[in-house]
């Protein structure tokens, strides 16, 4: 089987053998802000070459590819949503060569506060987890989900932070951009900021104000506040996050190193975290597969 994660940035492709073990992985640039003229099935057959020749194996793809502004919309399944609803609902896309592509469907709810949420591709993450104890899940990244799953793997609710998307415009434009040097990595610093984030999380414009004043007055050297405002940043999602999320063990999905600084948090704010397997995603897609009877489940 052939898997694309398919984001708006980025394409990755795996190659399973038939017991669902990964054998290769490949990467590309070819995400969907990325691609000219909506050349998918180009950007496929770039990537995975020989994969794709002689006998014709399943494909399924997840991520921005199947948003509206994708190859072909799949409509968002609404919560409480499992691995097997989404399998019931893949969208199918037939190439040039009669090969169909499936794709999985994104997710919609109402958060815990009452707000309408969307995700596509972390859903997939998510059912990559064994099914067990109710679980709070944190996937970090551009948009951080914070996502709640019951003992029997359903997605019950969400909801979405734009922390990592904040990071980078204030970091590449504004005044705190002209104050920053990046040069190594401050705990110190991060650490100085998460503490304020999370104290001051329901005002977090005024606590970014408070970072230029940091800087101006010297308490902040300029290496060391891409740092304060890093952890500035995930202490105020995390601040307000725990007010609606249970305060349990959480559950980190993601980028090792990002998932480290929001487990420093986590702790600082007295919540225990640990992260979940690596391979989620590639479980999540398997296990997709398996249900649609796209593969048969190894023996």
């Amino acid at each position: 089987m052939i898997t694309l994660d398919w984001g708006s940035s980025n394409l990755r492709a795996r190659l399973f053998d038939r017991q669902g073990k990964v054998v290769e992985i490949r990467s590309s640039a070819q995400g969907l802000l990325n691609l000219r003229e909506r050349s998918f099935e180009s950007a496929l057959r770039a990537l995975c070459g020989g994969w794709l020749r002689g006998s014709r194996v399943p494909l399924i793809a997840n991520g921005m590819i199947g948003a509206r502004e994708g190859w072909v919309e799949a409509p968002y399944l609404k919560c409480p949503a499992t691995a097997l609803d989404a399998a019931g609902a893949l969208v199918k896309v037939t190439l040039s060569d009669g090969a169909e592509l499936h794709i999985v469907p994104g997710l919609r709810c109402q958060s815990p506060s009452g707000q309408e949420d969307v995700m596509r591709g972390e859903e997939t993450q998510l059912w990559g987890l064994e099914p067990g104890d109710p679980a709070c899940c944190l996937l970090p990244g551009t948009h951080s989900k914070w996502a709640r799953l019951d003992g029997w793997g359903r997605v019950t609710s969400f909801e979405t932070s734009l922390t990592g998307e904040l990071y980078a415009l204030l970091t590449r434009h504004g005044m705190l951009a002209k104050l920053m040097r990046f040069d190594g990595e401050r705990l110190d610093c991060f650490d100085e900021g998460a503490a304020l984030g999370l104290a001051q999380y329901d005002r977090l414009s005024v606590a970014l104000f408070s970072a230029r004043a940091a800087s101006l007055l010297g308490r902040v050297p300029p290496e060391g506040l891409p740092d304060f405002l890093s952890g500035l940043l995930i202490g105020a999602e995390v601040g307000s996050a725990l007010a609606y999320w249970p305060q349990g063990g959480i559950k980190l999905l993601g980028e090792p190193d990002l998932c480290a600084r929001y487990e420093r948090v986590l702790r600082r704010a007295g919540t225990v975290a640990a992260p979940a397997p690596a391979d989620a995603t590639a479980r999540g897609q398997w296990r997709i597969a398996v249900l649609a009877g796209l593969v048969e489940a190894a023996a």
